[in-house]
């Protein structure tokens, strides 16, 4: 009998143990989720906060020499372009977003009119009076043909599907004369001298 009641005990111990154990690897297992959960999170958060890129490569067009770099970025819903050109003519060039990304064409006409997804008239950009989402303006090339522009905008976005916003898929061009920011549909600019196109590589 005294046998019988040392097992039963012992037996009782192990039961215990055992679910004592089985505890301890369920709140393992639990923690290991709940990590693996906060591990999913902070990438998406990284993913969310990362700037998104594009760069620009400008072919010369029109006979030109002009070739040149744009860079854009995007970060908490602010685009910043930064531009760098060369073999202009000095003086002034005017830049504007056109309506592809097309620049097959040898005068660069393949790129369509000038970016206008909200069908303003045609504009300094800011004007109150209306100006178009592609209407950059106006930059200078110094007397070796160098010259750069930088723009920030919450107008613009890379990649973000809005049609009034997205910049991927259109091109960029760099024109012989300046913008008047008067004459419609295009500022009177002159020929496209250099044309590259927004796309993701």
């Amino acid at each position: 009998m005294k046998k019988l009641g040392i097992f039963i005990a012992a037996l009782a111990i192990t039961a215990f143990v055992g679910c004592k154990n089985e505890k301890k690897d369920m709140d393992k297992s639990d923690g290991m989720e709940d990590s693996v959960q906060m591990d999913a999170a902070a990438d998406q958060e990284a993913m969310k906060e990362a700037p998104k890129t594009v760069s620009v490569s400008m072919q010369s067009k029109s006979g030109s020499t002009a070739i040149g770099e744009v860079y854009f970025s995007e970060d908490n819903g602010i685009v910043t372009m930064e531009a760098k050109f060369s073999g202009l003519k000095p003086g002034t060039h005017a830049i504007h977003i056109h309506e592809k990304a097309d620049c097959s064409a040898a005068d660069g006409s393949s790129a369509g009119g000038h970016w206008n997804p909200t069908h303003q008239k045609h504009g300094k950009w800011g004007d109150p009076e209306g100006y178009h989402k592609g209407d950059i303006g106006n930059f200078e090339a110094d007397a070796k043909g160098n010259g750069k522009i930088e723009m920030q905008t919450d107008e613009w976005c890379i990649g973000c599907g809005d049609e009034n916003k997205d910049i991927l898929g259109k091109g960029l061009i760099v024109h012989e004369g300046a913008d008047d920011f008067v004459s419609q549909p295009s500022g009177d600019a002159g020929s496209r001298v250099a044309c590259g196109g927004i796309i993701e590589k």
